[in-house]
């Protein structure tokens, strides 16, 4: 059995990797586990479900949930299986685009998946004919709001489906060809409203198939899910999951990583960088707990696994590699422990990782991988491998099997020109966009990511901007400010910034510090530490700021690139207060309209 259409991607584990716990989601704080077959049964019972309460094939409907969990997988194949198309909504979007996103795609249900996600539909103002609940039903205090009448709860919604509807299940079933329109999933663009995203099945199924052949996961593999599912890198790499009958464990949040992990004990799981960032820190946070020795020890260690030299070539150099076994002993292993004891890779996407970290966790034992991808590619275009030579930290990686990439002719003195992508991954459309949808494929058919690049040794692909973001300061020279920021990002204390400069004299930078990080070094410096919006005012701060700056600057900038000025600021940029996108990239133009005055000081 094969599958060429994302509803059977189950069935494809029912025949070859039938599991025990093939899923498994929290309630009341405790686990559910559910088996493949039921996952199939409770998939079939819902798509007769949605079809009696009046529901059709081509019908879009959203999902609007705080986390990834059976019940959204479940839903999604039910809908799918049907004809019917899910339309993802992110947990952070705002009412606008909530509003936006019900109207462009013509909702006519919505799913839900706790009163907290009802609210945000309420706080939107959205009518909707159906709604349903992941949860078979919602405390009645917290149903408040118009939304809220037409409620259905997930115990109510499904139904055992009977002749008729069993009939026209497989009816639908059998028209659905790969070619046919799966999913819309909405950019969430830096800047105006999103765009909706039109993906086929056959687009998701390429990239679900290329993903399995260079990712070791099997049914002995045990995985950890916290990245939402209305991102399609963790929606494709689910679906993944299922095809190769590894049982995933999701979880409701990042923050509850620390719990979760020791329990479910995980061999591998997917990450934003920020989430190693803030491991990283945490072990930071410990490190001002200990005595003088152990900080010796864990800075000693740390500074050993940022110069990993292994890209998965040659082995390791002999004095290295008995360092390493000490640092094992001394640091790696615990670290290892309070994550389950039994991790040993991490695919990170999304935005771009820092390489020391990348090497500092493959030092560790746990083996990091960069990829990269978009939306509009399903979304995997290039990632690092596991095996053997098939690494380079700080690239992106190697194309996925069956993705084209090449680079425009149109490119500057080192090689960086915009990416371009063909493949079968490549998305048919935005929905109602079909100029928008025309600018973005050349004449020749590939289509243009919009960020600039280059490759390294040969086959590796190294991202080095957004090209509608290149500025170009008043001496005429561009600067790619996200390659800039990169460069920035290697510094421990600096944890977010944004690069200024155009129509300028020369380079600013906006700079959330590490604040973790800096307390540390504040104690051990003997500076009297207060709160972050004080602490960025102190001048030893500033100085060690500027040093870190200078440092880079010498290394790893060149003389149109080097930062000038920098104003630090103590609030972090996040979803939640409109500064990152869902997908955490920076809404520059709101950034710099928030902090006008801030920019304006670094060039009077």
């Amino acid at each position: 059995m094969d599958f060429n259409r994302l509803f059977e991607v189950l069935e494809y584990q029912q025949y070859r990797y039938p599991q025990q716990v093939a899923m498994a989601g929290r309630s009341d704080n405790r686990w559910q586990t559910w088996t493949t077959e039921a996952i199939l049964l409770e998939r079939d019972r819902l798509s007769a479900g949605l079809l009696h309460c009046g529901l059709h094939e081509g019908d879009k409907v959203g999902i609007l949930a705080h986390c990834g969990s059976p019940q959204w997988v479940i839903a999604d194949a039910a809908l799918l299986q049907v004809g019917m198309v899910p339309v993802p909504i992110h947990a952070t979007a705002r009412p606008d685009e909530i509003r936006h996103i019900t109207q462009d795609a013509g909702l006519r249900a919505c799913f839900v998946s706790n009163a907290a996600m009802l609210a945000k539909l309420d706080a939107a103002e959205v009518q909707l004919p159906l709604l349903f609940s992941f949860q078979d039903q919602l405390p009645e205090a917290e149903t408040g709001g118009t939304v809220a009448t037409s409620l259905k709860p997930w115990a109510e919604l499904c139904c055992d489906p009977d002749e008729h509807l069993s009939g026209r299940i497989r009816y639908l079933r059998e028209g659905i060809r790969p070619d046919h329109l799966a999913t819309i999933l909405y950019t969430s663009g830096t800047t105006g409203l999103p765009k909706g995203v039109m993906l086929t099945h056959g687009n998701i199924i390429s990239n679900i198939k290329s993903v399995l052949a260079i990712v070791p996961v099997g049914p002995g593999t045990t995985v950890v899910s916290f990245l939402p599912m209305s991102h399609i890198f963790e929606r494709m790499v689910t679906y993944a999951y299922q095809a190769a009958g590894a049982p995933v464990w999701f979880a409701e949040s990042v923050e509850w990583l620390p719990k979760i992990l020791p329990e479910v004990r995980p061999h591998f799981m997917t990450a934003v960088p920020r989430v190693l960032e803030r491991m990283y820190e945490r072990l930071q946070e410990e490190r001002g707990k200990g005595g003088a020795l152990r900080r010796k020890i864990l800075d000693w260690a740390m500074a050993l696994g940022e110069r990993y030299p292994y890209s998965g070539g040659a082995s390791l150099p002999f004095d290295y590699y008995i360092k390493r076994l000490l640092a094992d002993v001394l640091v790696f292993r615990q670290w290892r422990k309070r994550m389950g004891g039994r991790i040993r890779y991490i695919a990170v996407g999304a935005a771009a990782l820092q390489p020391r970290l990348g090497r500092l966790f493959s030092a560790a034992g746990i083996e990091v991988r960069e990829g990269y991808g978009l939306t509009e590619t399903s979304p995997v275009i290039a990632f690092n491998r596991f095996e053997p030579g098939g690494v380079h930290f700080g690239t992106v990686g190697i194309p996925a099997p069956g993705v084209e990439v090449r680079i425009s002719m149109e490119q500057d003195e080192e090689g960086n020109g915009e990416i371009e992508v063909r493949g079968p991954n490549v998305m048919s459309g935005y929905l109602h966009l079909p100029e928008e949808t025309a600018s973005r494929f050349t004449p020749d058919g590939w289509f243009r990511t919009g960020d600039v690049g280059r490759f390294e040794h040969k086959r590796f692909l190294k991202v080095t901007g957004r090209k509608s973001e290149i500025f170009k300061t008043t001496s005429g020279k561009f600067v790619a400010p996200a390659f800039v920021e990169q460069q920035l990002l290697r510094s421990p204390f600096i944890s977010q910034c944004m690069v200024t400069g155009a129509n300028r004299p020369f380079v600013g930078v906006l700079i959330v510090p590490e604040f973790a990080i800096l307390e540390n070094w504040c104690r051990e410096n003997k500076v009297h530490w207060t709160a972050p919006q004080f602490m960025i005012l102190n001048p030893k701060v500033e100085k060690l700021i500027r040093q870190e700056i200078e440092a880079i600057n010498e290394v790893r900038l060149g003389t149109i690139e080097k930062v000038r000025q920098f104003q630090l600021l103590y609030e972090p940029w996040t979803p939640e207060n409109g500064l990152l996108t869902p997908t955490l990239k920076m809404r520059r133009e709101v950034i710099a309209q928030q902090y006008a005055g801030e920019i304006e000081k670094m060039y009077k």
